[in-house]
């Protein structure tokens, strides 16, 4: 079996690689752990949604061309500046990420997604989970404003057709085990592939394959003690074996290992990602109502922030509240915004006609202890404040030891609904460390002959918290350098190999 490059993964990245390395035309086979069902990486459980700079409606329809006059008349879609995203990144990273690969993300965004388009991917604005309608006008908030036709399923088998279309070949159910390595260079992976050990030589190799959240272990020693309990959003195949690979041959590592993405999720979720339920599990309408944990009591500023740039960090602290969940309360004033993950049949619910039947309904809280704190929240919210779902409407709180930002209501209007939730975790912020062309990175700081790197299993991109959409253009922009890298060194290799 001989390649000019192999791609280790089959998500969004992973595929990226494949589509830029036959671009530059080298032949291309992309492994793939899972089976073909179950394939694609974390890209295949997520709603697709993607963060991109774009300076007003006009680069919407570059992206969108089915983007129809009528929807544009009645939407705001305000813009996104490089300068936002900057923002947005360094603020939420509290200034740790990579300042080299941010610029890269940032600058490369929208062009990359333009680029896929062209490979046959669809966008569509975020109508449902982006926008509330005010005054008979959507409004965009948050900076998201894009996502993949179809989802994360969606995006996954449009790379797929598009890279299949162009002679890419997708090996599934092959589990990458080793690179071939002669110590000055990477020339090829170990599989093992229908029971038997194979090996695929390559002029370079592009690890995609997603990084640790699947391994209980890894998990445990790296982000610590408790980290064992939480679920797993997607794949259960992302166990950290690409990280692996390439330490074993000498990368360095970068990031934030004891970091990652974690959201709410539905508390009795199985241990990994259904593609049947896909992403609905996550239960993101929090800032519209209160969490309360075992003993009764508010714990966090559901308010902080839009959604976008609170979701990823509240699951760690949500896994750090006595037995691992809480509760979301929402009354009638707010229900009609709970997105319609809230609406699935896979859901911890209950619901009650006044607050105190609820408190006895809320299975794990001290009854008493919650009452006691609704009533301190509803004296507390400064109702002479309007209340605007769109932007941070600074309707907070007075005198509670847990402020409210942003959005607070009295929780008075019955009946009400409450939604049982534990920690999700979706990736990982530790691992290899690459440069500005994709290429990891030596212990000795200087790159590895023939190993390139994306997505996931990157370092230095995410610190802490990460704001949404931010994961598919990352795999997108430097799976799609990383792809151009190793065509261009795997045909250079190519061209004087003839020369000689």
């Amino acid at each position: 079996m001989k390649y000019d490059v192999v791609v280790v993964g089959a998500g969004n990245a992973a595929m990226c690689a494949a589509l830029a390395a036959e671009e530059s035309g080298a032949k291309v086979l992309v492994l793939e752990t899972a089976p073909e069902q179950l394939g694609g990486g974390n890209t295949r459980f997520t709603a697709g949604a993607i963060r991109t700079v774009y300076n007003g409606v006009d680069d919407l329809r570059e992206l969108m061309p089915d983007l129809t006059d009528a929807e544009c008349a009645i939407t705001d879609f305000g813009t996104y500046t490089e300068d936002q995203f900057f923002d947005d990144m360094f603020r939420v990273t509290e200034f740790r990420t990579d300042p080299e690969l941010v610029e890269i993300l940032v600058k490369n965004s929208f062009e990359t997604l333009k680029w896929l388009s062209g490979k046959g991917v669809r966008f569509a604005p975020i109508w449902g989970r982006q926008a509330f309608k005010i005054d008979g006008r959507f409004v965009f908030w948050g900076g998201l404003t894009v996502e993949s036709v179809g989802g994360g399923p969606g995006l996954v088998e449009a790379q797929w057709k598009s890279a299949r279309d162009r002679g890419v070949d997708i090996l599934f159910e092959a589990r990458a085990l080793d690179l071939l390595s002669d110590g000055a260079k990477v020339h090829g992976v170990k599989i093992r592939h229908e029971g038997k050990i194979k090996e695929v030589s390559a002029k370079a190799v592009v690890l995609a394959a997603g990084g640790f959240q699947a391994n209980t272990e890894w998990r445990t020693r790296y982000l610590g003690p408790g980290w064992d309990l939480a679920k797993v959003r997607g794949t259960p195949y992302n166990v950290g074996d690409g990280i692996r690979m390439a330490t074993d041959v000498g990368a360095s590592t970068a990031g934030n290992w004891s970091g990652c993405h974690a959201v709410g999720w539905e508390r009795n979720a199985p241990e990994f990602g259904d593609l049947a339920v896909g992403d609905a599990f996550q239960k993101h309408s929090y800032p519209f109502g209160i969490m309360v944990n075992a003993t009764g009591r508010r714990f966090v500023d559901e308010g902080a922030d839009f959604r976008n740039y609170t979701y990823a960090k509240y699951g760690r602290v949500v896994l750090n509240q006595p037995n691992q969940f809480a509760w979301q309360i929402f009354d009638q004033k707010v229900t009609h915004l709970l997105r319609d993950e809230y609406r699935i049949r896979q859901v911890t619910k209950v619901t009650a006609k006044t607050l105190e039947e609820l408190s006895t309904k809320l299975e794990g809280v001290d009854a008493a202890a919650f009452v006691d704190e609704m009533k301190q929240w509803n004296a507390a919210v400064q109702t002479e404040v309007p209340f605007n779902p769109n932007i941070k409407d600074g309707r907070s709180t007075n005198g509670l030891d847990v402020v409210k930002s942003n959005w607070a209501n009295t929780i008075d209007e019955g009946p009400f609904e409450a939604y049982q939730i534990t920690c999700g975790i979706t990736f990982t912020f530790g691992g290899v460390r690459i440069d500005g062309n994709a290429q990891v990175q030596s212990t000795d700081y200087k790159p590895i002959n023939g190993l390139f790197g994306a997505g996931e299993m990157v370092g230095g991109i995410f610190f802490f918290n990460y704001p949404g959409g931010s994961g598919l253009i990352n795999g997108a922009v430097f799976g799609k350098i990383a792809g151009h890298s190793a065509g261009r060194a795997a045909m250079v290799g190519q061209r004087s190999a003839a020369t000689e």
